[in-house]
C-alpha cells in the first residue's frame, strides 16, 4: 500500500487488518494503466478494488490544491438501490482521508477541495439533477438507463466528457441480455466524448466463461487486451432444502404454505435478522404479510422495484440497523448492497440458477472469515428437482455457462436515434463505433443500413404505422 498516497493508506489501515488478495492484485493491475475484470467472492472488498486507485488519483490532487470541478469517474450499477448503496459508503472513505490529510498537514483549518460523489437513477429529483449539472461530482454513481439519458442531454454529454475511469459492476448480469447490449453501446458513445479513451474496470462476483465478460467490458478492439482478476467463488457454505411434512405436488396447497410459515417464523427466531428471497412481487408482498400477522408488522417488511422509493430507502436502513427481523424481497436486495448483518438466507421457489442462488446466499456472512448460510423452500415437485441439481452443482464447482446476446436491433434503432438527437454522426464511423461494442461484433453493415432506412422512412409497427425518426 505504500504506492498510495500517505492519507490514503493510513486511513485503510485503520478502517481494515489488511487488504485481500483480490484487493492487492486488482490495485496492481489497475494502476499500471490496463483494463481489469475483477471475478471474487461476495464480501472480498471488490467495491473498493475497483476505486481505491480512482480516489487516489483525487486525493493526490485535492493535496496539490489542483482538483478540477469536473467528474473523473462513473460507476454504473445495475440497481437503483445498489447505486444509492454505493454513493453511502464512499463518504466514509472519502470522510475518512480527508481528515488524515488534516492530521498530515498538521493544521486544524488546512481546507483542501472536497472529494464529491453524487447517485444519479429514476429516483434523483430534478433539483438534485440541476445541482449535479451545475457542479458536477467528481464520482458520479449510476444505471444504465440513467447513463443513457445523460448521453442524451446536452448538459448530460458535457458532464460525462471528462471521465477518465468507468466502473461496471454485477458485469454478468448484463452480458446475456438485451440491457447488457444496450449498455455497451452506450459505453462507446461515452468514450467517443471523452479525450482520452476512460480505464474499464468490471466487477463480478459469478461467471463462466470469465473472458465473455472480459471481453464484455472492453469491446472489439486489437491489441487492448483485459487483465483479468479471478479470485474463484467458492468458500464454505451452509445451504440446505426445506420441505414441508405435506407431500409436494405441482401446486403449493394452502396447508404446506402453512407449514412453510411455520417454519420461517422458527428460522427468524433462531436468527438476529433474516432475509427471504422470492421470485415475484405479488408474492413478496403476500409472504410478507403472512409472517407480520405471525411475529409482528414491525419486524418484517418487503423490498422489490413497484415500491417507493422512500419505502424501499426506509426498508433498507432498517435493515442494516437491525430494526427488523426479516425482509421479503425480490432480486432488489440480490447483488451488493451493503444490508448489514444477515446471518441467514431463505429462498422460497427455485431461485432458477447457480449464479442467483449464490448471489443471494451470500447475501448472509456478507464478510470476510463468515459463513454464508441459506435455506431453499421449493413449492412444487418441480422446484424440489431444480434445488436439489442447483445446490449440486454449487458442491461441484459448476456455474452457470454466460453468452452473449448478439447484435439485438431494436435497442441498435434506440441508440441510433438517441445519439443523432444530440449531433451529426457520419455513417461509417457511427459503424465503427456500434462494432466496437462486444455484442454487435457480428452486426453487418448490410442490416445497420437497413437500422438507418427504416428510421428515416417510417415503418409499420403493432401500434400502426410509425413515422420516420431520422431526417
Amino acid at each position: 500500500m505504500s504506492d498510495f498516497h500517505p492519507a490514503v493508506e493510513a486511513w485503510f489501515k485503520q478502517s481494515f487488518p489488511k487488504p485481500t488478495r483480490t484487493q492487492l492484485d486488482a490495485w496492481q493491475a489497475i494502476s499500471s494503466g490496463g483494463h481489469t475484470l475483477v471475478s471474487a467472492p461476495t464480501g472480498s472488498g471488490k467495491t473498493l478494488a475497483a476505486f481505491m486507485v480512482a480516489i487516489d488519483g483525487l486525493v493526490h490532487q485535492a493535496d496539490q490544491g489542483i482538483l478540477p470541478p469536473q467528474t473523473s469517474v462513473i460507476y454504473i450499477s445495475p440497481l437503483k438501490s445498489l447505486s444509492n448503496d454505493i454513493q453511502r459508503n464512499l463518504q466514509e472513505p472519502l470522510h475518512g482521508i480527508e481528515a488524515k490529510l488534516k492530521q498530515l498537514n498538521q493544521h486544524e483549518d488546512f481546507a483542501l477541495p472536497p472529494i464529491t460523489a453524487a447517485v444519479r437513477t429514476g429516483d434523483t429529483t430534478s433539483g438534485e439533477r440541476t445541482k449535479m449539472i451545475k457542479a458536477p461530482p467528481h464520482i458520479l454513481v449510476t444505471t444504465p438507463e440513467s447513463l443513457y439519458i445523460l448521453l442524451t442531454s446536452k448538459s448530460g454529454r458535457q458532464m460525462l466528457s471528462t471521465v477518465e475511469t468507468l466502473i461496471v459492476d454485477e458485469i454478468h448480469t448484463m452480458v446475456g441480455s438485451k440491457r447488457g447490449a444496450h449498455l455497451s453501446i452506450s459505453v462507446e458513445r461515452l468514450e467517443c466524448l471523452c479525450e482520452k479513451p476512460p480505464l474499464r474496470i468490471g466487477l463480478t462476483a459469478t461467471q463462466r466463461p470469465i473472458e465473455l465478460a472480459a471481453g464484455f467490458l472492453v469491446g472489439n478492439r486489437e491489441n487492448t487486451p483485459c487483465r483479468i482478476i479471478d479470485s474463484g467463488h467458492q468458500r464454505d457454505r451452509d445451504i440446505r432444502i426445506c420441505v414441508p411434512g405435506i407431500l409436494l405436488s405441482a401446486v403449493m396447497s394452502a396447508e404446506a404454505w402453512e407449514e412453510i410459515y411455520s417454519i420461517l417464523e422458527g428460522l427468524i427466531h433462531q436468527h438476529t435478522t433474516t432475509l427471504i428471497f422470492v421470485n415475484t412481487r405479488r408474492l413478496a408482498e403476500r409472504v410478507a404479510k403472512a409472517l407480520g400477522e405471525r411475529i409482528g408488522d414491525d419486524a418484517v417488511t418487503s423490498h422489490h422495484g413497484s415500491l417507493a422509493r422512500e419505502h424501499r430507502l426506509m426498508a433498507e436502513q432498517q435493515l442494516k440497523s437491525g430494526a427488523l427481523k426479516a425482509v421479503v424481497a425480490t432480486a432488489s436486495l440480490e447483488l451488493g448492497i451493503d444490508i448489514g448483518d444477515v446471518d441467514l438466507v431463505c429462498q422460497v421457489g427455485s431461485p432458477r440458477a447457480v449464479s442467483s442462488l449464490l448471489q443471494r446466499v451470500g447475501r448472509s456472512g456478507h464478510s470476510l472469515g463468515h459463513t454464508p448460510k441459506g435455506r431453499l423452500f421449493p413449492t412444487s415437485r418441480d422446484d424440489l428437482v431444480e434445488c436439489i441439481g442447483l445446490i449440486d452443482c454449487v458442491n461441484r464447482d459448476e456455474l452457470d455457462h454466460l453468452s452473449m446476446y448478439p447484435k439485438p436491433l431494436d435497442v441498435l434503432a434506440q441508440q441510433v436515434v438517441a445519439e443523432i438527437s444530440a449531433g451529426e454522426r457520419s455513417l461509417d464511423d457511427f459503424f465503427q463505433m456500434l462494432v466496437r461494442a462486444a455484442p454487435f461484433e457480428v452486426l453487418d453493415y448490410g442490416e445497420f443500413h437497413e437500422v438507418i432506412r427504416m428510421l428515416s422512412e417510417g415503418f409499420a409497427g403493432r401500434r400502426g404505422r410509425h413515422s420516420a425518426y431520422l431526417h
